[in-house]
Order: C-alpha cells, then sequence, then structure tokens
C-alpha cells in the first residue's frame, strides 16, 4: 500500500503518454470520465481513501494525519492528527467510531465520528499495521501487520485486543462478507488468500491466487460469492468465496493498488498508478468478465473508493519531480510529491 507509493512514481510513464495510449485503445469509449478534482495540497504522501456510509464525507490517509473532505463541496472539513505512517481507515457505525491503522507507531487510533477526536490510541499485537477492516458480526476491527504476518483483531466497543491471527505471508487488503467470514490477500509471489472465522479467528482456507504475483486490492460481490484481487503482474483474479475456486482472470493497467466492484452497474474497477487509468470491467455473468474501458485519470492515482449510490469514484493522485540523485547512501532515491499538488480526482457516469 504505501510503502509503494514512491516505487509507483519512480517508474511512472509521463501522464501525456498515458492520455496516448488511452486514446489509440482499442477497448470502446469508456461510459466514465474524470469530470472534476478537487485541489488540496498539503504535505505528506497518501494510501487508501475511505467513504463513510452516507457518502458525506472522504477520510484520506495523509501519512501523519487523515484528511477529512465534504464530498458535496470538495472542501477539507476537518483532520484526524498524530497518525504516523497510517495507512487505512474503517468504521464502526454501532458505536458511532472510526479507527486508523498507523503503520509506524503500530497502534490503532480511535475517533469519533461526530466530532472527530480521538479518544485513544491502542497498540496493536503485531508490527506495521497497514490494511483495516470493520467486522460487524463480532463488532470487531481486523488490522493486517505486514511486518509480523499476522492480524490484531480488537473489539471495537471496549478497545481491547481480543486475538492475533498468525498468517502465511503479508497481509494486504482484507475484506467480509457480513456474515462471520474475513478474506485476506497475501502478499506473496505467488499470491494466496486466506479465509478466517471471525468468531473462532481461525484460518479456515489458505488458496492460491492463480497466476497472481503480490494481490493488493480486494473487493467483493457479495450476492454471487465473487472476490476480485488485483495483482503485481497487471491482472485481476476472481475467486469464489465458497470454494476458493479460481473462476476468471482479467488483464488490467500497471500498478494497481486498489479494485473496486459497484453491485448496481455490474462492474469492477482497478486503478493502475504507473498508467495513469482506471480500468472498467463489466461483470456479464458471475463467471464472465470483459474490460470494456480505460479511462485516463493521472499517473500516481492507485488507490480509490467508490460511492455506491451515485456510483462516483474518489481518487487521490499528486506530481512527482525527478528523484534526487543515486548516492552510496541511496542506491535507490525516491521522487518526492511537488508541493501543494495533492488532489483528488472524481470519476462519474457520463
Amino acid at each position: 500500500m504505501l510503502r509503494n507509493f514512491f516505487m509507483f512514481a519512480a517508474c511512472a510513464v509521463p501522464l501525456a503518454a498515458a492520455d496516448v495510449r488511452a486514446d489509440t485503445s482499442p477497448i470502446p469509449a469508456a461510459d466514465y470520465t474524470v469530470a472534476k478534482s478537487w485541489r488540496l495540497g498539503g504535505a505528506g504522501g497518501w494510501d487508501h481513501p475511505e467513504l463513510e456510509a452516507n457518502a458525506a464525507r472522504l477520510f484520506v490517509t495523509r501519512d501523519e494525519r487523515v484528511d477529512v473532505i465534504e464530498t458535496v463541496s470538495g472542501k477539507l472539513v476537518g483532520s484526524i492528527p498524530h497518525t504516523a505512517g497510517v495507512h487505512g481507515v474503517a468504521f464502526a457505525p454501532p458505536v458511532k467510531r472510526g479507527f486508523t491503522a498507523n503503520g509506524r507507531s503500530n497502534t490503532v487510533s480511535v475517533f469519533e465520528l461526530d466530532t472527530l477526536r480521538v479518544i485513544q490510541e491502542v497498540p496493536v499485537s503485531g508490527i506495521s499495521p497497514d490494511s483495516i477492516l470493520y467486522e460487524p458480526q463480532q463488532n470487531h476491527i481486523f488490522t493486517g501487520n505486514r511486518e509480523s504476518a499476522n492480524i490484531s483483531v480488537i473489539d471495537a466497543g471496549t478497545l481491547q485486543v481480543v486475538g492475533t491471527v498468525p498468517l502465511p505471508g503479508p497481509p494486504e487488503v482484507m475484506a467480509t462478507d457480513g456474515a462471520g467470514h474475513v478474506y485476506v490477500n497475501i502478499n506473496s509471489a505467488p499470491g494466496r488468500m486466506v479465509l478466517i472465522d471471525a468468531k473462532s479467528l481461525a484460518v479456515r482456507a489458505n488458496w492460491p491466487l492463480k497466476e497472481c504475483a503480490n494481490p493488493t486490492g480486494l473487493a467483493f460481490d457479495v450476492a454471487n460469492r465473487r472476490l476480485f484481487s488485483v495483482c503485481a503482474n497487471q491482472v485481476m483474479a476472481v475467486t469464489d468465496s465458497t470454494s476458493g475456486k479460481f473462476i476468471a482472470q482479467v488483464v488490467i493497467g500497471r500498478g494497481s493498488d486498489a479494485t473496486v466492484f459497484d453491485a448496481e452497474l455490474g462492474l469492477v474497477f482497478s486503478s493502475n498508478g504507473i498508467d495513469g487509468t482506471l480500468t472498467v470491467i463489466h461483470q456479464d455473468a458471475p463467471n464472465e468478465y470483459r474490460v470494456i474501458a480505460t479511462v485516463t485519470t493521472q499517473v500516481s492515482a492507485r488507490t480509490m473508493a467508490l460511492d455506491p449510490v451515485t456510483h462516483k469514484i474518489y481518487l487521490p493522485a499528486a506530481h512527482f519531480g525527478p528523484p534526487p540523485a543515486v548516492t552510496e547512501e541511496q542506491p535507490r532515491p525516491r521522487a518526492t510529491v511537488v508541493p501543494d499538488s495533492f488532489l483528488i480526482l472524481v470519476a462519474q457516469p457520463k
């Protein structure tokens, strides 16, 4: 997730090249377009954005803080501070709380959804929490801890760590069916996915992801029991969530770190940060998928959040300067964000 941010920037193609590629693609014109952008600026990188349930506010992780943006106006309306290395945000509506996974401090910040006031910082039972998920059946928060290859489970009410789940590799994005099952992409090559019983916290399955290297983003079609994993080798893998059976594979753009599923439109999206594109995939049937469009976004726009009611997609992005010179101390220097170039792209149906 955030660890890939500068790698994408360093090897990204220029935006003009992405424009040419999209214009000359044999794929038909998209029904989606980037309709507007909100220039927010501010220092720091970013990782995964998250919309609250009513889609009124977009929470964007910005390394040392979480920016809160009003989706009607695109204006910054609040901030959650002191979130060292924050990667993701999750919401627990029954207790009116939000939670952030702070990768550098190995903690979860707990805040009130109404006021954004931080009420507690909870140490997790692993190292480098990255992805974060609310599981409603048990009222638990799951954090995927990359460096320790495990998951910490926190009671959203008491804020106590109630369990730790060992994994076969570094966890990436998680998903739940809301019925007591949690699915986790394992960032290995070849990739894997595990199924966790949310009540017992036992790993019930460990499935290979066919020809999928280092899966990151994960989306779920709960009605049809289909999981969508975006992989580093420019494919999306489709998996049956009951059996773990391989269903399909779809070619996507380069540098994807997120995927979302729009159940009403029957569309799966992949945000591709290296290419600066959004791959639009149509679900013709639960076992049949085809790319119907490639939408030009912006190089670095690799994560996103979907509003399932308006069908708008929010993609954070920024411009990058050239990487510093190679030195003995810095053999792989990272490109830096151009000051105040951070923005949110809003893609929506035409």
